[in-house]
C-alpha cells in the first residue's frame, strides 16, 4: 500500500513538472514571437472621406482649392491633372494620345472659367504630352484654348528636333507664345529669374494656395538623364500648411536628388514634407516612388494615373501598373495610406477598359480639416478592391 502512495505521488508530481513546463513555455513564447505572422488588416484613415457618383461641379467650383485626376478615354496610361483655385486654373501634362484630346477638353469646358492660366509640361513623353503634340492637322489643347503661361523641362529633354513628337510639340509650343502666352522653364522658376517667375508663387492672388517648383539635378538639364522621366518638373502645391505633391514621372535617381536638395539644410530649406495627397511617380511603376521619397513624404492619399492591370508595357502581373513593389513602398512609410486608381483594364487586347475609380477630385476649403476625395465611379480604394485581393498583397511592416 505503502509502496502504491509513493508511485501515485511521483505520478501526481512528474504530470505538474510537464504541466508547469508547458505553461512556461507558451508564456514565454507568447511574450517573444510575435501574435501573428500574418500581415495585420489595415485601418482605414480617419483624415479624409471618400464619395462616389456623379460629381456635383458647383459644389467643387464652391471650393478653395481642388485637384482633378482624368480619366482619358482610352485604355492607355498617361497623366493629365487639373488643379482649380477660384477661376484660375493650372493644368499639369495631357496624355495619353492625341485621342484623349476631346475627353480632356470636354472635362476642361466644365471646369475651366475663361483662359487657361497655367500649362506644365513635365518631360517629352507622349503619355505626358500628346496634348500638346499633335500634327500640324490636328488641334492641339494649345490650339483649343488660351494659355496665359507654360512651363515645361526646357533643355532637360533627350528628344530632338528629328523626333516628330518633341518637333510638334515645339511648334505648338511656339505659336501659343507667339499669340501671347508667357513660357519659362522649370528651373528659370526655381532660380528665382523675376519678381514673377519664382520658385514660389500664389496660384490666384488672396487665395492662400501656392506653388513650389522644386529643384533635383537633372531639371533643365542640369545633369545628363540616363532617363527621360528623370528630366521630369516636380513641384507641390500648398494650402492650409497641406502638401500636394506632383513629381511627374521622375525615378529612383531622381527622387534621390528631389530628397537631397528638397532636405533642410539645402538650397530650398526643406521644402519637402509629409503630404496629403502624392500623385504617384511614373503610374505606379516599380521604378518611381522610391522607399527613399515615401519614407520622407508618407503619403496619406496616393492618385495613380494608369489603366491598372494593363499588359501595355509588360506581360508580368506584379510590374504591371499600379506594381507591388509600389505597393510596398507606399504602405511601409504609412500603412494607413489610401490608393485611389483612375482607370481598369478590362482585356488589353480587345481593347476593353472601364473606370476603377474614374475622375477623382480633392478638394480642400478654408477651416475644413478632412481632405474630401470624390470619384465619379467607385470610392473604394484600392486595398478594398477586389483587383487587389486578386493581384497585389499587403507588404510585412515592422
Amino acid at each position: 500500500m505503502a509502496k502504491k502512495s509513493k508511485l501515485l505521488t511521483f505520478l501526481v508530481s512528474f504530470l505538474c513538472f510537464v504541466l508547469g513546463a508547458v505553461i512556461g513555455t507558451g508564456a514565454l513564447l507568447w511574450h517573444t514571437l510575435p501574435d501573428s505572422y500574418e500581415i495585420p488588416e489595415k485601418k482605414s484613415v480617419t483624415h479624409s472621406h471618400a464619395v462616389a457618383g456623379e460629381i456635383n461641379v458647383n459644389t467643387v467650383k464652391e471650393q478653395d482649392l481642388s485637384i482633378h485626376f482624368l480619366e482619358l478615354g482610352n485604355k492607355y496610361t498617361g497623366d493629365c491633372t487639373l488643379i482649380k483655385v477660384g477661376d484660375t486654373e493650372m493644368l499639369i501634362d495631357a496624355g495619353s494620345k492625341a485621342s484623349s484630346i476631346p475627353a480632356i477638353q470636354s472635362y476642361l469646358n466644365t471646369y475651366v472659367e475663361g483662359d487657361l492660366d497655367y500649362v506644365v509640361v513635365t518631360h517629352a513623353h507622349e503619355d505626358h504630352y500628346a496634348g500638346f503634340a499633335t500634327n500640324e492637322s490636328t488641334e492641339s489643347l494649345f490650339d483649343l484654348n488660351t494659355v496665359k503661361n507654360i512651363i515645361d523641362f526646357g533643355d532637360g529633354t533627350n528628344k530632338t528636333l528629328s523626333n516628330k513628337m518633341y518637333a510638334n510639340y515645339i511648334r505648338e509650343r511656339n505659336a501659343e507664345v507667339a499669340a501671347g502666352a508667357d513660357y519659362h522653364s522649370a528651373i528659370d522658376y526655381v532660380n528665382n529669374i523675376s519678381a514673377e517667375i519664382t520658385q514660389r508663387f500664389e496660384l490666384k492672388a488672396g487665395s492662400g494656395v501656392y506653388v513650389e517648383m522644386l529643384y533635383h539635378k537633372y531639371l533643365g538639364g542640369g545633369m545628363d538623364a540616363e532617363t527621360e522621366n528623370d528630366y521630369s518638373v516636380c513641384l507641390q502645391i500648398v494650402y492650409q500648411n497641406k502638401y500636394y505633391l506632383f513629381t511627374g514621372d521622375l525615378e529612383a535617381e531622381g527622387e534621390e536628388s528631389l530628397v537631397e536638395e528638397n532636405a533642410a539644410g539645402r538650397r530650398n530649406a526643406g521644402m519637402l514634407h509629409e503630404v496629403e495627397v502624392y500623385k504617384a511617380g511614373h503610374h505606379g511603376s516599380k521604378t518611381s516612388s522610391t522607399e527613399t521619397l515615401m519614407n520622407v513624404i508618407k503619403p496619406k492619399v496616393v492618385c495613380v494615373c494608369c489603366c491598372a492591370g494593363s499588359s501595355e508595357y509588360t506581360s508580368k502581373n506584379e510590374n504591371q501598373f499600379p506594381t507591388q513593389i509600389f505597393i510596398n513602398n507606399v504602405y511601409k512609410s504609412n500603412p494607413n495610406a489610401k490608393i485611389y486608381v483612375t482607370t481598369l483594364c478590362v482585356d488589353y487586347k480587345a481593347n476593353k477598359y472601364t473606370s476603377f475609380n474614374g475622375n477623382i477630385v480633392i478638394t480642400a476649403k478654408e477651416g475644413v480639416t478632412d481632405t474630401t476625395i470624390h470619384c465619379s465611379k467607385s470610392a473604394v480604394d484600392l486595398y478594398n478592391t477586389e483587383w487587389f485581393k486578386a493581384n497585389r498583397t499587403l507588404p510585412e511592416i515592422a
